[in-house]
């Protein structure tokens, strides 16, 4: 056998880790579409979590589009994202929130220390509003339209880069 044939089962096992990892590192779409585009959410409540604020009612019959901020204020990325929900309603953008298995006290805390970027705070304290939104952690942010239709979402915590999207998003859904 001709020595350099020896070689050529490394070589490909080389080509193929190679087209493998390149393709990881490229991939054909980054984005993750969710299955709760054009869902209608309007049944789903939650209840204050803070006493002297609304909770959140997606179906709320004077509603207006508005994000929906599924947050815990155990939640590192959820920090991060609070000036940007800040800065979002300075814009006139309705952000209501979702406290995901938080306690009322942790929840006033966490507000104070950060600030307090939500017209009305839900409780979720078992997740059950969570799966309804198919929202798979948090920070998760939702465009809801006044109708009580999930239009957008964003995964992860938001980012200076997103509040153009999100404003102009929310923006389209105004009547």
């Amino acid at each position: 056998m001709n020595r350099s044939l020896r070689f050529l089962p490394l070589l490909v096992l080389i080509l193929f880790v190679g087209a493998v990892a390149w393709r990881l590192s490229h991939p054909a779409n980054d984005q993750i579409a969710s299955k709760m585009i054009g869902q209608n959410l309007s049944s789903v409540r939650a209840p204050p979590a803070l006493p002297g604020r609304p909770g959140v009612w997606i179906g709320d019959p004077a509603g207006e589009p508005r994000v929906v901020n599924f947050f815990g204020s155990w939640c590192v990325p959820c920090i991060a994202e609070i000036p940007m929900l800040v800065e979002l309603r300075k814009q006139g953008v309705p952000v209501e929130g979702i406290a995901v298995r938080d306690r009322p006290d942790d929840i006033t805390a966490f507000l104070n220390a950060r600030g307090d970027p939500y017209n009305a705070i839900g409780a979720d304290p078992e997740s059950k509003v969570q799966l309804q939104f198919g929202a798979s952690g948090v920070p998760e942010t939702f465009i809801v339209d006044a109708d009580g239709y999930v239009r957008y979402q964003h995964i992860g915590p938001i980012e200076q880069k997103d509040l153009k999207t999100i404003r102009a998003k929310w923006g389209e859904l105004r009547k």
